[in-house]
């Protein structure tokens, strides 16, 4: 093998020590592809983590792929990293590396570090640079108070590639610049705090919807480069939109130029199947119990965060890593030492994941999207928790659902739906989300899960968001949901933006606008949002009328809330509800007004009498609007 690569280096013995133990964060400065300067010349230093290879190369165009001429050099520590540096190659080189196992295999494979790759389906590494002139310094500097759990959060869950697409051809993925032009006047119009996107990392299978990612430190080519997607993610922060990432650490497809198999040898992945290999999906388990891979995980999660800007990260299936028997029949899954089930390398990973970006970007969240009931998910580390700052509260979504997908003839035999989740909802910092994976596979669009005629599906959707709002606990919300598309989500076409040339569609949109406002307008809605001090209920008991009431409180009693739903397609006139203070109490939203597609019943204002009623002193007598929700305040 010839040697026309240079011994140059960028890890320092200190950075090599950090990376076996587990503790480099940053290995992305030092790993991967870099443009630099030696001995006078520009090029590219490599360097790879492959302890089982017996030789190493870089092939690309510029030595039309031979794996022979360009072969790295071990480091003599016994790290197992490859590295060298190759003159007078640069930025936009494409490349991948050649790797010899010691047990004779040879393997063609992406960079793990590339901070871009080739288009799919090609899938080669393009050395690039994630250099930016940033102009999102006033919101970062404000981060830490759009961002903190007394502020509100409301999410705009979103696919890049079927959000909208080109209307001149509906098979062109928009870039991420062109959705920059569009996306940030439709969240300024909607309402939405945050956006979340599904992973934008690269991934091979695009029905993947991005959550089989091969390339961890590269956003996906489909939509153009590392540059193009700051300036999307720059223009949110200019409009004081937050950014969410989703982030996969809990698995890996099995494609040749991926991390599978690396090196010939289970390097990324447990070797044990039990543990590394995921039965639901087909895919790779990553080996939580090696230092390096630790290292190359939490260095990516810092990465989005570092190079990106981006605000928080929603970390996809907690439960699937928590679990040994995740998913498992009997035979298929090994206790732990204790007899267990927990996987307790996996729960050594998380908390070690949420002490480093916290400690790194205190002003930042991260969110667990974990279905179990696991204590302390969101719970500070110190306290014996994961450490997250939110979880996902999916036990709320399939009992919400359930209800509202009742006639309402028969919704008084589940009225405990409904009241169930205030029994649980201060265990964690909840988020309540209907997210995409309510809208495909055969489950309907939230609209067409809604009993009844059209008017009644509408109406019935509109009080659902009222109760999703105006409980504790932040928002999220999936694309399309926000103007009731009619049909499932197709992440192969855009959503059916058309339905707002019709009212009940355009009305819905207005709706949700509204509900935003007032969430971000309305401190006791957001202030006290995972404490019992914020919620009280009024009337949970009346399940003949499927009518609820109750209190929303924030830091001064002048911010209270009075909420009523009414969820039976029937006009309650006279309806009496006690009320904590006499006065006048204004109507704020009404989800029955006609600019919303209802049909307009309600008052705008109601006052009060010294009837005792529900436990209060005094008393409102109301008109409640049919399938309706009410937000009423006290007028001071």
């Amino acid at each position: 093998m010839g040697h026309p690569v240079e011994v140059f280096s960028l890890l320092t013995a200190f950075d090599v020590s950090l990376f076996r133990a587990g503790r480099h964060y940053k290995l992305y400065e030092k790993f991967g592809s870099h443009v630099v300067e030696h001995g006078g010349n520009s090029g590219v230093y490599f360097a790879v983590w492959a302890p089982n290879a017996s030789a190493v190369s870089v092939t690309g165009n510029f030595n039309g792929w031979n794996p022979q001429t360009h072969g790295l050099h071990v480091r003599w520590d016994g790290s197992g990293i490859w590295e060298g540096f190759i003159p007078h190659i640069g930025t936009g080189e494409v490349y991948k590396y050649h790797i010899q196992s010691t047990n004779g295999e040879r393997l063609e494979k992406a960079d793990p570090f590339a901070l871009i790759c080739e288009l799919p389906p090609k899938t080669a590494s393009i050395v690039g640079t994630t250099w930016y002139e940033w102009e999102d310094s006033s919101w970062i500097s404000q981060r830490a108070q759009f961002n903190s759990l007394d502020k509100p959060m409301s999410v705009y869950e979103m696919h890049l590639g079927s959000w909208q697409r080109d209307p001149a051809d509906p098979e062109r993925l928009l870039s991420y610049r062109e959705i920059a032009d569009r996306l940030v006047p439709y969240i300024l119009e909607t309402g939405f705090t945050h956006v979340e996107f599904l992973p934008v990392m690269e991934h091979p299978f695009y029905p993947s919807w991005g959550y089989q990612i091969t390339g961890y430190f590269a956003a996906s080519s489909r939509y153009g480069g590392p540059q193009d997607l700051m300036y999307l993610i720059e223009s949110l922060h200019r409009n004081h939109i937050g950014v969410i990432l989703d982030w996969v650490p809990s698995h890996y497809p099995g494609d040749a130029h991926g991390l599978h198999r690396f090196d010939g040898s289970c390097l990324y992945e447990h070797e044990d199947l039990r543990k590394g290999f995921h039965p639901d999906w087909k895919s790779y388990i990553f080996n939580y119990g090696r230092n390096e891979v630790r290292s190359f995980l939490i260095s990516n999660a810092l990465f989005w965060l570092d190079r990106y800007h981006v605000d928080g990260l929603r970390v996809d299936a907690v439960a699937s890593m928590l679990y040994l028997d995740y998913s498992r029949n009997e035979g298929e899954w090994e206790t732990n030492e204790f007899g267990g089930r927990e996987n307790l390398e996996a729960v050594h990973f998380l908390k070690e994941l949420n002490e480093a970006v916290y400690h790194h970007y205190p002003d930042v969240q991260t969110i667990a999207e974990e279905s179990t009931s696991w204590p302390g998910v969101s719970k500070p580390t110190f306290a014996g928790g994961l450490g997250f700052g939110m979880k996902w509260m999916m036990g709320w979504m399939h009992d919400t659902l359930d209800y509202f997908k009742e006639d309402p003839i028969n919704r008084s035999y589940h009225h405990h739906k409904l009241t169930f989740a205030t029994v649980y909802a201060y265990h964690e910092n909840f988020m309540l989300p209907l997210s995409h994976d309510e809208v495909v596979h055969g489950k309907q669009s939230l609209l067409d899960k809604m009993p009844g005629d059209e008017w009644q599906k509408f109406a019935n959707l509109r009080a659902l968001y009222v109760y999703m709002f105006t409980l504790t606990g932040t928002k999220l919300l999936f694309m399309g949901d926000e103007f009731a598309q009619t049909t499932e989500w197709n992440e192969n076409k855009s959503l059916d933006w058309h339905l707002l040339e019709y009212t009940p569609h355009s009305g819905m949109l207005k709706f949700i606008s509204r509900l935003n406002h007032t969430y971000k307008n309305q401190p006791a809605l957001y202030q006290r949002a995972f404490v019992e001090e914020g919620f009280q209920w009024v009337e949970q008991g009346d399940d003949k009328n499927s009518v609820y009431a109750y209190l929303r409180k924030g830091y001064e009693e002048k911010d209270d809330l009075l909420i009523v739903l009414n969820l039976t397609p029937v006009v309650r006139q006279d309806f009496r509800v006690g009320v904590p203070k006499n006065g006048i109490w204004e109507e704020i939203l009404n989800s029955d007004q006609r600019d919303f597609y209802g049909s307009g019943v309600g008052d705008p204002v109601y006052n009060s009498s010294t009837v005792h009623w529900m436990g209060f002193d005094q008393s409102i007598v109301m008109t409640l609007p049919p399938l309706g929700g009410l937000i009423l305040k006290r007028k001071a």
